[in-house]
């Protein structure tokens, strides 16, 4: 299976392809902060499944969202027997939309719960910031969740898939890195293909 993973920013060589030149992908998942054009652009010449999450700057998706896409906010979402869970937004750094606290974002984990256990687990943590630690920044806008932590450790997913970090914001980006316990984590940042 092909994963196509954005988040962030959008990727002139995915807006100019045709579709002919388009490498083939089963699934693109997005971990916010785009534009609700470029998702059904994607969705559209890809012909297949988008799921996606929030990120703090996708407050217009309540009057503009994605069409043709599909948002897996605090569920677990099954594609082909791979299990998706999503937990979009960023810590609070102001007021707005898509901005939770430690103790928000642990009650949306408390939502995802039930759907956690009926998929008895998950393969991919699909976040838009990181977790605390791995990934994240010192400033508070860019802060990660100890929650997303405590679920790799507890469910041991295959991957956690995040963005919000931008290639630009820090001079020692690292696109993958791996966690103890097999987890890898991805910076989805621009783009980035997954073979599972």
């Amino acid at each position: 299976m092909k994963i196509l993973i954005i988040a962030d920013e959008e990727d002139p060589y995915l807006w100019s392809r045709t579709r002919e030149n388009h490498p083939k992908v089963d699934l693109i998942l997005s971990c916010g902060d785009l534009e609700s054009a470029y998702l059904q652009y994607l969705v559209t010449i890809y012909n297949c499944p988008l799921l996606y999450v929030h990120g703090n700057h996708d407050a217009h998706y309540a009057e503009r969202p994605p069409e043709g896409c599909i948002c897996i906010e605090d569920m677990v979402y099954d594609f082909q027997g791979l299990r998706i869970l999503g937990l979009g937004g960023s810590f609070r750094y102001r007021q707005g939309e898509h901005m939770y606290t430690e103790q928000e974002m642990q009650k949306k984990y408390c939502r995802a719960w039930r759907s956690i256990k009926k998929h008895r687990g998950f393969d991919i943590l699909l976040t838009h910031a990181p977790a605390y630690g791995m990934g994240d920044m010192d400033n508070l806008s860019h802060r990660g969740f100890q929650i997303f932590e405590k679920l790799i450790r507890k469910y041991h997913p295959r991957y956690h898939v995040y963005g919000h970090v931008h290639r630009s914001y820090d001079s020692h980006f690292i696109r993958v890195r791996g966690y103890d316990g097999g987890t890898t984590a991805i910076n989805a940042f621009g783009k980035y293909y997954l073979e599972i």
